[in-house]
């Protein structure tokens, strides 16, 4: 059962999934440069099948803390946070898989209204994400909401023939509360 707040922010709704998604994701196909920045194979990358969809709708819902992102009425990513609560921690993770909202701030937004959530609403202590090093747009996000870089695994991840690094990256409660009055407000709702 999805117990995903629904969360507003300026110009992003971070909602439960709706009929519609199915469809918005669909029509965005498979991406190349997508599939690579989540550390897929695009040497032979197969059109996008409406039970692809299905199932990638379905994972959302399966998550106890996973949203689709509206923007201008549509469905064009999703967001997930994966708590440890022994811990007061989170691993955070988000895709934007249509690529004609890429460069225009909307990741910051997304990522400044679930760390608000992680941190004003969950009362964690910590947030942390894994990055493949050469997804340079998704480690200037991160760092322009607050995450910091505290380590790499070289050359961990096998993608196309070739081995990657990847960057740690993450944010304490602390370094957050600096900086949470530059972030966008956001509203609340179960």
């Amino acid at each position: 059962m999805n117990l995903s707040p629904t969360i507003k922010g300026e110009k992003i709704l971070l909602r439960k999934p709706i009929e519609n998604d199915l469809n918005d994701f669909f029509k965005c196909g498979r991406n190349k440069e997508l599939t690579r920045m989540y550390g897929g194979d695009t040497h032979d990358l197969q059109p996008l099948t409406m039970k692809d969809a299905r199932i990638f709708i379905e994972n959302i819902l399966s998550n106890k803390l996973e949203w689709c992102v509206e923007y201008a009425g549509r469905c064009i990513g999703q967001a997930r946070l994966t708590v440890s609560e022994d811990d007061y921690r989170a691993r955070y993770a988000v895709g934007l898989f249509d690529p004609s909202v890429w460069g225009i701030g909307l990741g910051t937004e997304i990522t400044q209204l679930v760390l608000q959530y992680a941190f004003e609403e969950l009362q964690l202590h910590r947030v942390d994400l894994r990055v493949l090093a050469y997804n340079h747009r998704a480690i200037a996000c991160y760092e322009k909401c607050g995450f910091v870089k505290e380590g790499v695994e070289r050359e961990g991840a096998y993608i196309e023939d070739k081995f990657e690094t990847d960057v740690m990256m993450s944010i304490l409660d602390r370094e957050y509360h600096v900086l949470r009055d530059n972030f966008v407000r956001m509203d609340v709702t179960n």
